[in-house]
């Protein structure tokens, strides 16, 4: 109980509300008047509500809780309850939203509403997902699929959204469906960027004989920290320190300008990092720098 209660649950509940919101209100105001079409269950319930008249917030429920209870083991408590909530949150805000006398005019464009539809519904389920909470079933389906049939929970996904997105041609034309295609990248990219943080920055690793000097530059011109990795040549067989650190985007250009003075022929490997949190990233920024600037010092 105090678990539940703590104030991480609450903001974890909260964000799921608040993303499923967003996700049924493009749901209801992009998706159906535009006659985009959804991949997972989603896009199931639109199937149905275009062939048979049947309430999205209605489907929500009946093809989501089966699939919650028979794969109930195969979810941890947190991600049980997480799931739960999400799957009646978007029911809600499903039946919600249609109440709502609201009626948005985009002239008829479809590659506007793709864009735009796929920015906001990314950013709402890209929430929900931030805290591990998901808005509906197929997630559970994979898992299944994977446990019993071996195939990978990303390739399931796959299949299950292209057969789901191949049946929705039963009430769109294909030109809707490559509106669609557009909506679905949109959609997967913010929330890719919704989960890995909203903050890019890079890696550099460094092998050089002359890391040790390179490294007290790197730190106070940077104002960087800088971690050394013990490693050997596979040919020979030296002991090596390769330097680790990691900077925004627009300070690799100046650390490769300082390794290149000292050592030009450093060997320098540059990789994305989705997410970067602690000092001098993310949520968490110190008051003052970490070194203190002292005259350059150059080779």
């Amino acid at each position: 109980m105090k678990d539940i209660l703590s104030l991480k649950t609450i903001k974890d509940f909260t964000f799921i509300l608040l993303g499923t919101a967003i996700f049924g209100f493009t749901v209801i105001f992009f998706n159906i008047p535009n006659d985009l079409a959804e991949g997972g269950i989603t896009g199931i319930t639109l199937i149905a509500r275009s062939l048979f008249g049947i309430n999205p917030a209605i489907t929500t429920l009946l093809f989501n809780i089966p699939l919650i209870l028979i794969g109930r083991k195969h979810l941890g408590i947190r991600s049980f309850y997480y799931t739960i909530l999400g799957t009646f949150g978007l029911s809600f805000w499903l039946a919600f939203w249609q109440s709502v006398p609201i009626k948005i005019d985009l002239n008829h464009d479809l590659l506007i509403a793709s864009l735009l539809g796929g920015l906001i519904a990314g950013f709402g389920v890209g929430l929900v997902y931030k805290v591990g909470g998901t808005t509906g079933g197929s997630d559970i389906v994979a898992r299944i699929v994977e446990k019993y049939f071996g195939v990978s929970v990303g390739r399931s996904l796959f299949v299950f959204d292209v057969i789901v997105l191949t049946a929705s041609l039963t009430y769109i034309s294909l030109v809707q469906m490559m509106y669609t295609l557009i909506y679905a990248y949109v959609f997967s990219k913010v929330i890719d960027s919704i989960i890995d943080g909203g903050y890019s920055a890079k890696g550099i690793y460094v092998l050089s004989n002359r890391n040790t000097e390179i490294a007290p530059v790197l730190m106070t011109e940077l104002q960087r920290g800088v971690t050394y990795l013990d490693g050997e040549g596979a040919y020979s067989r030296q002991e090596k320190k390769m330097i680790f650190m990691v900077l925004t985007p627009q300070e690799v250009p100046e650390a490769k300008r300082i390794i290149h003075e000292f050592d030009p022929s450093a060997f320098i490997s540059i990789i994305n990092v989705h997410e970067a949190l602690g000092e001098g990233f993310g949520h968490f920024q110190p008051e003052k720098r970490l070194f203190k600037r002292t005259k350059k010092q150059r080779p």
